[in-house]
């Protein structure tokens, strides 16, 4: 639903490899995975309660990518509204907040 693209990927790579594990940046995406999935749970508007629950996080890539997702099929409109319904976004406000976070956490692992 929501992606977060870095750019100088190849400064990044080289960088990593210099200073880093593989596995510190593996534990690095599933952390924040994790933070961004709790935090759009916290925020997602409840009714019955089914959203909140749909609300996943899967690990892919060997573990360099994390996906937080909700799987309701409404999902969408919630997010985006629709012309009967306005948007109650809980997924962009939850990756805008952790995105500052992940960007400064994989900062430290670079130093």
């Amino acid at each position: 639903m929501a992606e977060v693209k870095i750019e100088g990927v190849g400064e990044l790579i080289k960088a990593l490899k210099k200073n880093v594990k593989l596995d510190d940046v593996k534990r690095v995406v599933k952390q924040n995975g994790s933070e961004l999935q709790t935090a759009a749970e916290r925020v997602v508007p409840v009714d019955t309660g089914t959203l909140k629950r749909s609300i996943g996080l899967e690990i892919k890539d060997s573990g360099l990518t994390a996906e937080v997702e909700p799987t309701a099929e409404y999902a969408p409109y919630v997010e985006y509204g629709t012309r009967y319904m306005r948007a109650q976004p809980y997924i962009r406000p939850s990756l805008e907040k952790q995105e500052g976070q992940f960007k400064a956490d994989m900062k430290k692992l670079v130093k």
